[in-house]
């Protein structure tokens, strides 16, 4: 979360911030902790929507968390306009934008998945190397000196389940 996200935060007057820098695919502690912090009557506020929820299902599930404890999600940074679903006419934009922003992710990945198709076909695309199997005979090699594996793993710069991958483990 950048500085300025910060202080818009700060400014809609919340009392307590939570930040996190994680992938889209990892777990989220600082989220569940601020769920967790909301009171009945409070509002969980955000700055921007695709920071909070990834998919629609996904967004419907938190906003239920948030209510079971009696509180209400407010996206400060929705086109220029807030968004407060305490209120029938926020809910209502909350539904229609999430699905707006979950088909143009989907028409995205339709895209690129048709660009790869083609990439391929025309001999362009070739994925990413396999760099752990060029490494194969220095694995079977630190191995037979009696190296551990996970010392091999990190010594060839790869995860350990590579490393038990190639010896067939």
């Amino acid at each position: 979360m950048c500085q300025d996200q910060i202080e818009r935060l700060k400014s809609a007057g919340c009392e307590k911030v939570f930040t996190e820098k994680v992938s889209s695919v990892d777990t989220r502690p600082k989220l569940e902790m601020a769920i967790e912090f909301v009171r009945d009557g409070d509002a969980l506020v955000i700055t921007k929507l695709d920071r909070f929820a990834r998919s629609v299902v996904n967004l419907w599930e938190l906003i239920q968390q948030v209510e079971k404890k009696g509180a209400g999600l407010i996206i400060l940074d929705f086109g220029g306009n807030t968004i407060d679903t305490r209120t029938a006419a926020g809910r209502a934009m909350l539904n229609m934008f999430g699905t707006m922003a979950q088909f143009e992710r989907e028409v995205m990945l339709e895209r690129q998945r048709v660009g790869i198709a083609r990439a391929k076909a025309e001999g362009k695309y070739k994925g990413r190397k396999p760099t752990a199997r060029n490494q194969a005979a220095e694995v079977r090699k630190l191995v037979a000196a009696g190296v551990t594996k996970v010392e091999i793993a990190r010594r060839l710069g790869m995860h350990r389940a590579s490393v038990y991958r190639i010896l067939g483990d």
